[in-house]
């Protein structure tokens, strides 16, 4: 994992200690991947690296303390943050 987003991952378990270390790293990627996808889908420029960390900083500062209930009544990603106790924390 890049430094980048390995930052991110400590900023979110700043943010929200109800969620594991897998849980918040799986939330940088989804976050990272929606970003970025969304901007290509509705044919913007790819603006970098520092504009999706950017952006992903922000969301993570606006709605990291939220971001497991969002799990919790979503079951379309819910599998996707799951704990899973053979993985380590």
């Amino acid at each position: 994992m890049d430094d980048r987003k390995q930052k991110l991952v400590e900023l979110l378990l700043e943010k929200n200690s109800q969620l594991s270390y897998n849980q918040a790293l799986t939330w940088v990627e989804l976050l990272w991947d929606d970003f970025e996808t969304t901007r290509a889908r509705a044919g913007r420029k790819y603006e970098g690296i520092a504009m999706t960390e950017r952006i992903v900083r922000q969301w993570i500062q606006s709605y990291g303390d939220k971001l497991h209930e969002f799990m919790a009544k979503n079951s379309k990603y819910k599998h996707l943050l799951e704990t899973d106790p053979k993985k380590f924390h």
